[in-house]
């Protein structure tokens, strides 16, 4: 199994005349630099292009928000979408300058064989 570290990461809302909200905030963040790229509207361009299948769920945040705005969130980088007929399941690897592609094959492999596992 492949394990992520996870940081915690902490903010809150300088005053302004402007409403923002938890939601507006998540959309600013989303998606992140580590499972998109920078600058980030290029890099989304690059994958649509190069990708050739939708991302759907993937790498979207995932968490809770409460009535007050706090709350702690994630991101999908396993996950599940369910249809009638369907389970389709999401999971990658970073590519970056120094990547091997048979070993990003292998994380990806390593990431997706415990949710096969479930799924048999």
């Amino acid at each position: 199994n492949v394990m992520h570290l996870a940081t915690d990461v902490t903010g809150a809302l300088v005053e302004t005349t402007k409403q923002v909200d938890s939601f507006s905030l998540l959309e600013k963040l989303h998606p992140s630099a580590a499972v998109c790229g920078t600058p980030t509207q290029k890099a989304l361009e690059l994958i649509n292009a190069n990708e050739g299948i939708n991302r759907g769920r993937y790498a979207g945040p995932v968490g809770w928000i409460d009535a007050a705005g706090d709350g702690e969130l994630g991101i999908a980088l396993r996950c599940g979408q369910i249809s009638e007929k369907e389970i389709r399941i999401f999971a990658g690897c970073g590519i970056v300058n120094g990547s091997l592609p048979a070993k990003e094959l292998a994380e990806s492999e390593a990431k997706f064989a415990p949710m096969r596992s479930a799924l048999n």
